[in-house]
């Protein structure tokens, strides 16, 4: 058994932590200028010029059975959909609000087929809702809202009720856990700290949010009491059930600073720079780049939420298609060294250009050669007499090893070499694409 001693989740994490893998969906109207997710943040929009993205908004290209079985077939066990993001938007049929998908040309509640057709694939499913709100007007107008910049946004300001929007807040969380069935992951999103006075000249406060702000507390109070085995994230200021680092990998395990007990976690990465449909972005990530993601992150005994923006016509773009398959290609054969693994025994030290991951009953050990060398592959912490077979998982194909020598120049120095672990026979033009991994029982 893994001798990393993981901290208890009030929700259950025992799935989360044997699937590793899933999709982050991130979708609304801001697919429709498709220059980023935050593009009326970014680009100071006024209510009437981002109005223009709600009155034509028509998904007429959605199928959410389609997107469900490019997440399956990537390899991917859960999603998590974005309810309701930054900019107010709802994608489901809320009664407290007018500014919702329902309301559109599309008619449609997106996040009951959403749910529907995930579950149908076997998939967990988890809602994403965005704590910040620049559509609603008891949200008040702080550092990162649009109306930020306006000559008059303190008068705008003016009269908001942070309690108000919590209440509307919570209305909505209540609506999602209680209208949709079983819900595995409340994805909430997210606090911030206070920021100097010269980035916010107008405002009268510092506009940081965290779990007073948010009524936290009471947020998760509802949470627990609607759906008790539901995972919650960290980003309402509260450490709960996971942690999500975003757009890094974290150099070590995050352990709990009490009691020394590793964290659950997930990484949320994008396939390009931005978490929307972004049409002219050109910084899109590699296929090595994208499996060195996952492996390195089951490597360090953590998840991967990999985000997915759909076009504004509802469907996912070439280029996510083209990244999926590179999960998709790889881990039909090599889903073994992701599925139910963690992070290698500290006994085993990864040889340069690889990354280890362990089944978590310790019994397979999983070699990832991220850099392949040349014909031989040099494990000085494995012992031969460790190994019971060894295989590429590839192809099944046996992996040769024997002990391995320390190399010396000399003949009579090299016959006086000391055993150092073992040595693997690789192939030298292996058919087997990127990322080849070599399964290795354990005695």
């Amino acid at each position: 058994m893994s001798s990393y001693v993981r901290r208890k989740t009030a929700g259950d994490s025992d799935w989360f932590v044997h699937d590793r893998f899933g999709m982050f969906l991130h979708f609304g109207i801001y697919a429709m200028p498709a220059r980023h997710e935050q593009v009326k943040r970014l680009e100071r929009m006024g209510e009437a010029e981002y109005e223009r993205y709600f009155e034509h908004f028509n998904p007429d290209l959605f199928d959410a059975h389609e997107w469900a079985r490019a997440a399956k077939a990537a390899g991917m066990k859960y999603a998590v959909l974005t309810t309701k993001h930054e900019d107010g938007f709802c994608l489901f049929d809320s009664q407290y609000t007018d500014y919702k998908i329902t309301n559109t040309a599309f008619g449609r509640d997106l996040v009951r087929e959403f749910v529907d057709a995930f579950r149908a694939e076997g998939l967990r499913v988890g809602f994403y809702y965005s704590l910040i709100d620049w559509h609603h007007p008891q949200y008040p107008i702080d550092v990162l809202h649009p109306r930020h910049w306006d000559a008059d946004a303190a008068q705008q300001d003016a009269g908001r009720d942070m309690k108000k929007y919590n209440e509307y807040a919570r209305n909505q969380v209540r609506e999602l856990l209680t209208n949709y069935g079983k819900i595995d992951i409340t994805w909430f999103d997210y606090s911030f700290g206070p920021w100097p006075q010269e980035h916010r000249p107008f405002m009268q406060f510092n506009g940081a949010k965290g779990a007073a702000e948010w009524e936290a507390e009471e947020m998760v109070r509802l949470v627990r009491s609607l759906q008790p085995h539901i995972l919650i994230n960290n980003r309402m200021g509260l450490d709960l059930d996971f942690r999500t680092p975003e757009q890094f990998v974290p150099e070590t395990w995050p352990r709990d600073e009490q009691t020394g007990e590793y964290i659950t976690w997930e990484a949320c990465h994008t396939f390009s720079g931005s978490w929307g449909y972004h049409r002219d972005e050109a910084s899109w990530k590699t296929a090595q780049m994208l499996l060195e993601l996952l492996v390195d992150n089951v490597a360090m005994g953590g998840n991967l939420l990999m985000n997915v923006g759909p076009t504004a016509r509802g469907c996912f773009d070439g280029r996510a298609m083209r990244s999926l398959q590179v999960y998709a290609d790889w881990m039909r054969y090599n889903s073994r060294s992701i599925y139910g693994c963690t992070m290698a025994e500290p006994e085993f030290t990864a040889p340069a250009g690889t990354k280890l991951t362990q089944s978590v009953d310790g019994k397979r050990l999983y070699i990832h050669l991220q850099a392949h060398p040349f014909k031989e592959l040099a494990f000085p912490t494995l012992d031969c007499d460790r190994i019971a077979y060894a295989q590429f998982l590839a192809d099944g194909s046996e992996a040769r090893y024997r002990a391995n020598f320390d190399r010396y120049f000399g003949g009579a120095d090299r016959e006086r070499g000391k055993v150092n672990g073992t040595c693997f026979d690789l192939p030298v033009n292996p058919e087997f694409g990127l990322c080849p991994v070599i399964e290795v029982f354990l005695k």
